[in-house]
This record gives C-alpha cells, structure tokens and sequence, in this order.
C-alpha cells in the first residue's frame, strides 16, 4: 500500500459481495478495512455502504449494527460517504419492494421502487448522462458502467438553497430514467457498480479518493 493512501472503511453488516468492493478499492489506490469497529468508521478518510439484494433486508441488517446512526454521524461531520447499489437505495426515505414500504435513511426525499420496464431486472453494462460538475465521473463522460437491479429512485426532488452547492445528478435509462448516481456534500451514491465496471469503475473510485483530503 503507497503511504499516504487514504483509509476507507467498507461498512460490514453482513451484505454480500463485499470483497470484490474492497479489491477494487485497493486498486483505486486506497488502504481499505471491512469493519464495522465504530471508532474506525468515525475516523476513517472515506466510509463506503455496499448493498446486494431486497432494499428491506438491507435496512434490517443496517439497523442490527446501528449503521444509520454510523452514516449520519458521518455526513454531519461532512465526512465522505460513498453508498453502492442497495448502498445508494437506502440514502432515500422508502422503499417499496414486492408490496413491502420500507423506511430507509432519510438522506434523501424520494421513493424507490420497481423499473417500469418491458425486461426487469436492467442487468449489463449502460452509459449514463453525467450531472453537471461531477467529479465522480471526471474524465468519464463518455464510459459505461455495470448495472444488475430491479429497482431504483426514479425522481429528483431535494431542494437545496446557497450557499450550498447544488447537488450534481446523474442519470441513466431502462424503460425511462433513474438515478444512476448522486453526488451531494459528503454523500455520494451510484446505482451501478463501480467494482464491477472495469477501469471505468476502478477510475471512478479513484476520482472519489481524490475528493476525501479536498
């Protein structure tokens, strides 16, 4: 590991699918733990929130561990937080998945919920249409990145009013458009996953560790 490699925590609560979060990770060039020690959360440059499967299980396996609480501590803090896939659905306030309304975060208003389109789940590899002032996919524009899911946010609606900066919303198609990343203060999300994307994923978490000493 390159000294100076900034220190991200892989939130460990038990989602599947979190080694491969960490390799890439390693590969963006960070010096990553899968804890889920609270100090270490707290302290460490970056926190990243994987998430495989039901947005209920999720939520259920976060608040085992009071992993809402690690995650808002966090973000009043102004401290970089990164959610992937279910990792990002549960930034939103609910959930509504195979008839069950599941309470998430909060960190965002807005509810997700099933594709509306002909072939569900959306699975393979998209482009997306970058925010304006991204940083996540700076150099990225033009890159495809690997999507496997049912459901997701499908509307935009926080309102935010100077001197906060106005959140850069990125998007992406299958039936009609959802969310495929947020980039919001400290809080940042992608539906796709960045770990299984290739260079384009190893590049976009780069461009993320480059914004924890910033």
């Amino acid at each position: 590991m390159a000294e100076g490699a900034p220190l991200v925590a892989v939130l460990d609560y038990g989602s599947g699918n979190v080694h491969s979060a960490v390799k890439a990770l390693e590969a963006a060039g960070a010096d990553v733990r899968l804890t889920r020690d609270r100090g270490l959360v707290a302290d460490a440059d970056g926190l990243l929130v994987p998430g495989v499967g039901a947005f209920s299980a999720v939520m259920d396996q976060l608040n085992a561990i009071r992993g809402g609480e690690l995650i808002e501590r966090r973000l009043a803090g102004g401290r970089p937080v990164l959610g992937i896939c279910v990792g990002m659905q549960v930034m939103f306030e609910r959930g509504i998945e195979r008839g069950a309304d599941t309470e998430g975060l909060g960190e965002w208003p807005g509810t997700v919920e099933r594709l509306d389109a002909p072939v569900v789940p959306h699975m393979g590899w998209s482009t997306v249409e970058v925010g304006e002032g991204s940083r996540l996919f700076r150099g990225l524009e033009s890159e495809r990145f690997y999507f496997v899911h049912s459901y997701a946010a499908q509307e935009w609606s926080l309102d935010v009013t100077p001197p906060f900066p106005q959140p850069s919303v990125t998007w992406a198609t299958h039936g009609r458009p959802f969310l495929a990343a947020v980039e919001n203060g400290p809080l940042a999300a992608t539906q796709f996953h960045p770990e299984k994307s290739g260079p384009a994923g190893i590049a976009l978490l780069r461009n993320w560790l480059g914004t924890l000493a910033s």
